[in-house]
């Protein structure tokens, strides 16, 4: 393992799959797991940034009530109560990190900081609108190969979901600080896993609330959708590179326990990533005029294909075009226009 685990108790509790205990991990700095339900990653990892007049939280959890319970039951072991969060900074606009943000707001009134790339999807989608950003997910999962009896895993608009006239307070830009009395936090843009993806660094406190970016065991889901780039995946590989250079500092992850060793935690997802472009260009050497729905089903998973859920299956197969799309930008594969799209080597491999 090219990294040094901080989180002793929280690995433990993650080999034993049972909830984390909350730490304080620097003086007035908290880390409060928060449960996931139904999720392989089982809870999240909220971190709470205690001020002169308050607490700062960074990412919240998922919408349910024992996520919630979580959420107060850890902020009070850190000595404050819901009602006084005077600021929520949001990694990433995912369910599990900003699904509890409006329950949040009906109980405190707190800034709302988030990166402008995903600020422009936080509003309110009228049900029209829903249903015709799921129509257009729809078709574009069936120009990647994806069969149409497949459940329906779209709606994915609906966890953006804020009162109607509430936005973010303060929308990020690279490097800009936080004005969080007390800390010395800045915001690092980290786009890939989505297009406004932030990490959080306080170089006093000698830590980076990394959020999905960097995680000791896994490699997070970076991969094509109505909310992504063109190519988010070669944004996360520019972005792994840019974190290679931050320094030496404690890493807190949004799952799993905490760490250190970007740099080697950095080697090894290039490294990863460069494994799989591979992969799935042998599959495409090996299977030409394939779609990515049948390239998916080639290469490997943590489990077998065919055992995953319709939402593991979607997820899988945007991460494959994800990977598709860069290896069309380095040369080595094609793309025909139509539904399905097909895939195959290019003609000067």
């Amino acid at each position: 393992m090219s990294i040094e685990v901080t989180g002793h108790a929280q690995r433990e509790a993650w080999a034993s799959k049972v909830l984390p205990p909350v730490e304080e991990v620097r003086p007035g700095l908290w880390s409060i797991p928060v449960p996931i339900p139904d999720n392989p990653l089982r809870y999240l990892l909220a971190y709470a940034f205690v001020t002169p007049d308050g607490v700062a939280l960074i990412d919240t959890g998922w919408l349910a009530d024992d996520a919630w319970d979580a959420l107060v039951s850890g902020l009070q072991v850190a000595g404050h109560d819901v009602g006084d969060v005077t600021h929520v900074a949001i990694t990433h606009l995912h369910p599990d990190h900003f699904g509890l943000v409006p329950r949040l707001l009906e109980k405190a009134d707190p800034q709302l900081i988030i990166h402008r790339n995903d600020a422009k999807h936080l509003r309110y989608f009228t049900d029209e609108e829903t249903a015709a950003m799921d129509a257009e997910d729809t078709l574009e999962l069936e120009r990647l190969g994806m069969p149409i009896n497949v459940p329906d895993i779209t709606g994915l608009p609906t966890f953006v979901r804020l009162p109607k006239g509430r936005r973010a307070d303060v929308e990020l830009e690279h490097d800009a600080a936080l004005d969080i009395p007390g800390w010395n936090l800045r915001a690092v843009w980290t786009p890939g896993h989505t297009q406004g993806h932030l990490c959080f660094v306080d170089d006093d406190a000698g830590v980076i609330v990394t959020g999905d970016h960097l995680l000791p065991r896994i490699s997070p889901n970076v991969s094509t959708g109505p909310f992504g780039r063109h190519s988010p995946l070669t944004e996360y590989l520019v972005s792994l590179a840019n974190t290679e250079r931050i320094g030496d500092l404690e890493a807190l992850p949004a799952h799993e326990y905490r760490f250190r060793g970007l740099a080697g935690r950095v080697t090894d997802l290039l490294g990863h990533h460069e494994e799989r472009l591979s992969e799935i260009a042998e599959a495409i050497d090996a299977h030409p005029q394939s779609t990515a729905w049948e390239i998916s089903q080639r290469v490997h998973w943590s489990r077998p294909f065919s055992e995953l859920s319709p939402l593991l299956s979607m997820m899988a197969l945007r991460e494959t075009h994800a990977h598709l799309i860069v290896l069309r930008e380095r040369g080595l594969v094609t793309e025909t226009s139509g539904t399905p799209a097909l895939w195959s080597p290019a003609a000067s491999r």
